[in-house]
């Protein structure tokens, strides 16, 4: 029986087989790494309703008066804030300024994107009689303010000039993060009609295929990175709990029936975004579940630095501190006198703001809930919003 022979490798063999498996992790290292960058978003496009407007109502219809504005800005700039909103938020982390309102045209940048949220805005024309008024500027409004708006400020680039810097590249639109944040006043619209919940419930699929069309038509126009807010929890909102007292409360004292409707747009909202993920191969689009980082507020307020979660800081009258005919920054008469609706002195440690809005600390929050991607399908952080399958 011959022994088996073993080839003899030397040292200078086993030298360059080492450096050879060195450049070959390395290499594997950096495709990995160019695989999956962060994104370098050079602009934002958002299109919503008040939880996301930076000023649209306030320049087109509706001025906000004192004391929104008064913890961050020290004025109202048209935010439904004592502050600043989530997409304020979002917009810095990728160091990009605040995003202007489209209708605002005073001394408006609209270089690294543009907002065209209202407040009061809804996905569909409200078909109700509700007792809420709601703006006209509704999302296929919205839609066709923004193709307008990218052929416009094209022509306006290529004339040159002093407004031409104040406009958007082209190339920005096919590479800016596109931003939704609509679909509470579809839902609020209903609740403040004769409408059943079961009714409100029936609605919903129908709303649902309207959003999603419009980001169909947003696709269709070169858009591709989409970060799509679900709705909260109106049920905790002191607008809701005031109005509606005989609604059961849950363990942490909001009006369950309302924010199982919510839950339930959100679902309709979570699949049908799954299906338009087949649909679109080149989309990157992220649903964040908005409810569930607002709801953790309620649920654990003192996690968070919180207290009183269900009292409005800026109102007056009831259990909630909210009132509909004492709107924050209004007036009202009592016992002869003008008292002015104010704010409580802490904001900071407040989760609601006005009744329907959030504060600016709550808005930070949640902000740096949704940011890390846990709250998201899929779980991709912002910083990744423009990857496809994340996992």
């Amino acid at each position: 029986m011959s022994l088996m022979q073993f080839p003899i490798i030397t040292n200078f063999q086993i030298s360059v087989m080492s450096s050879l498996v060195l450049i070959v992790l390395c290499v594997a290292t950096a495709t990995a790494v160019r695989a999956t960058p962060h994104c370098d978003f050079p602009a934002i496009i958002n299109l919503g309703a008040s939880n996301s407007d930076t000023g649209g109502l306030a320049a087109s219809l509706l001025a906000v008066p004192p004391p929104y504005g008064e913890t961050y800005f020290h004025t109202p700039v048209g935010r439904f804030s004592d502050g600043r909103i989530i997409l304020d938020f979002i917009a810095r982390s990728f160091g990009l300024p605040y995003i202007s309102p489209y209708l605002d045209s005073l001394g408006t940048n609209f270089s690294t994107g543009v907002n065209f949220a209202t407040a009061g805005s809804t996905i569909k024309p409200i078909q109700v009689q509700s007792r809420l008024t709601f703006s006209p500027f509704i999302l296929g409004i919205q839609f066709t303010q923004f193709k307008r708006f990218k052929t416009k400020t094209q022509v306006i680039r290529n004339q040159g000039g002093v407004f031409a810097t104040l406009m958007p590249k082209q190339e920005y639109f096919d590479r800016a993060l596109y931003t939704f944040d609509i679909g509470q006043n579809d839902l609020t619209a209903m609740f403040f009609s004769n409408m059943t919940l079961q009714q409100v419930n029936a609605s919903v699929p129908d709303i649902v295929k309207t959003f999603t069309s419009y980001i169909k038509n947003l696709y269709d126009m070169g858009a591709r990175s989409f970060w799509i807010h679900s709705t909260g929890p109106l049920g905790c909102l002191p607008q809701i709990m005031t109005n509606f007292p005989f609604a059961e409360r849950d363990a942490y004292g909001c009006a369950k029936p309302y924010n199982e409707v919510c839950q339930n747009f959100n679902l309709n909202l979570k699949e049908a975004l799954a299906q338009l993920r087949k649909e679109l191969p080149l989309a990157a689009i992220t649903y964040v579940d908005i409810y569930s980082a607002k709801y953790s507020l309620f649920s654990d307020p003192k996690k968070y630095g919180f207290e009183y979660p269900l009292v409005s800081c800026c109102g007056y009258g009831g259990k909630y501190n909210f009132s509909n005919n004492a709107p924050c920054g209004g007036t009202i008469k009592e016992n002869g006198a003008d008292i002015f609706v104010g704010s409580c002195p802490n904001p900071h440690v407040r989760v609601i703001w006005d009744g329907t809005h959030f504060t600016e600390a709550a808005n930070k929050v949640v902000f740096d809930l949704i940011s890390t991607g846990a709250f998201n399908d899929p779980r991709s952080p912002l910083k990744m919003a423009c990857q496809r399958n994340i996992t």
